[in-house]
């Protein structure tokens, strides 16, 4: 299992993550805390994955009455679909394995631009990260890496947030929340690039409106596909906030965040018929680490962020372009 590497004095990398106000990468962890109410979300996660499995499996091999299991497998590992939401889920999982942040905003972006609409990109999006953030976010609990006063500020809003985003994409038509979507996106890849050349003063000092900054990374999380990171996690480690209570607190609020948008969008919009997409994004991102790894070794955080910042803001760009005409 992988998690955050929290200690940031041991490593030019985390250091220069530090800095630049990023999270720090990640690493591998083998001493879990045994408190008895992470113990106990530890096994709410564990039975939400393993019931979000059986849901998978049951649609795969039950829920088409015209096709068995095996030819469903068969018609996807020959779909340009799931194999463009496979390079989509590698390459997001890469920069957020390598950043520590930007999973759904490149994720949803790249989905745009292959013709998904806005509600598509984000459900897609949201239901393949519950695997992700359950990790990542039960393994900071484990660790004692939560600080529970800070995680329940940021746990309701958060929620609350992204109900309000899943509501407002999911009543208007695609076509017409595509561009604001995108431009939305163009936004956040000018504010990774503009991360990447700002010089972060730590400032040690209580986080103040974090329920206001949660409400509002929660919606836009939910509303754009991706954001929380970016949002939350940059804004509490600028202002000072101690790197390993605030990454482990936001991280583990973002599994129930991330939840409650999925779970939004399929009440609010039924079943979503993107399954295949959802499938290629969790397979791509599953053999992403090496290759995160070896970015963070040879490339410096600040050219990942030009990298990726670069690439957000021309895709966005093109994708406004494309939906006005």
């Amino acid at each position: 299992m992988k998690i955050r590497n929290l200690d940031l004095s041991n490593s030019p990398v985390n250091d220069e993550h530090q800095a630049l106000g990023l999270p720090p990468v990640e690493d591998f962890v083998s001493h879990p805390d045994n408190h008895p109410i992470l113990r106990a979300a530890m096994w709410f996660a564990i039975l939400t994955l393993a019931g979000l499995l059986l849901f998978l499996a049951w649609r795969l091999f039950f829920g088409n009455h015209e096709s068995t299991g095996l030819e469903i497998i068969e018609d996807a590992l020959t779909s340009r679909a799931f194999w463009s939401a496979v390079a989509v889920g590698f390459f997001a999982q890469v920069i957020d394995g390598a950043l520590g942040m930007a999973y759904g905003i490149t994720a949803t972006t790249f989905l745009l631009s292959t013709g998904a609409t806005p509600a598509a990109a984000s459900a897609s999006v949201h239901i393949a990260e519950v695997f992700t953030t359950g990790l990542s976010g039960i393994s900071h609990a484990k660790l004692g890496n939560v600080n529970k006063a800070l995680f329940l500020r940021l746990l309701l809003p958060g929620m609350i947030g992204a109900i309000l985003g899943a509501v407002l994409i999911t009543t208007f038509d695609g076509d017409v929340m595509k561009p604001f979507i995108s431009a939305y996106l163009l936004l956040m890849g000018l504010y990774i690039l503009r991360k990447a050349y700002r010089h972060v003063r730590l400032v040690k000092k209580e986080p103040k409106h974090v329920g206001k900054l949660a409400l509002f990374g929660g919606f836009v999380d939910a509303a754009g596909g991706g954001g929380w990171g970016p949002v939350v996690t940059s804004s509490l480690l600028g202002s000072g906030s101690d790197p390993r209570t605030t990454i482990g607190s936001v991280n583990f609020a973002e599994f129930f965040l991330t939840i409650t948008s999925a779970t939004s969008f399929i009440l609010l919009a039924g079943q979503p018929d993107t399954w295949l997409m959802v499938a290629g994004l969790v397979f791509g991102g599953m053999f992403a680490a090496p290759l995160a790894a070896l970015l963070c070794k040879t490339l410096s955080a600040r050219t990942l962020l030009t990298i990726v910042g670069c690439l957000i803001t021309l895709i966005s760009g093109y994708n406004i372009y494309a939906s006005l005409t």
